[in-house]
């Protein structure tokens, strides 16, 4: 079984939130924040990790991917803010 990583990212303003799922979170964001993927991250700059959970079972990561991609925005800044009150990048955390 592979372990995986729900996560969300969002541009310098925290106007844009972008919901993602993967099996390495620290290579993931460093891809959105050097913008080596063109589509949605980059066209939006998506560059800043507001929140993550980590799955021992890559699909239920991608379930609850699902999940928070229909919730309204609204509840996906409710849930960030439970983790992150202050909205900051969290990329630093996870690095070391």
């Amino acid at each position: 079984m592979r372990h995986g990583f729900v996560y969300i990212m969002s541009n310098k303003v925290r106007s844009v939130l972008y919901i993602g799922v993967t099996n390495d979170l620290i290579r993931r964001v460093y891809e959105h924040k050097n913008e080596l993927v063109d589509g949605f991250t980059k066209k939006y700059k998506c560059k800043y990790l507001l929140y993550y959970e980590y799955f021992d079972d890559i699909e239920n990561a991608i379930k609850r991917e699902k999940q928070l991609k229909n919730w309204r925005k609204s509840w996906k800044l409710d849930l960030i803010k439970r983790m992150n009150p202050d909205l900051r990048d969290l990329s630093k955390e996870i690095e070391s």
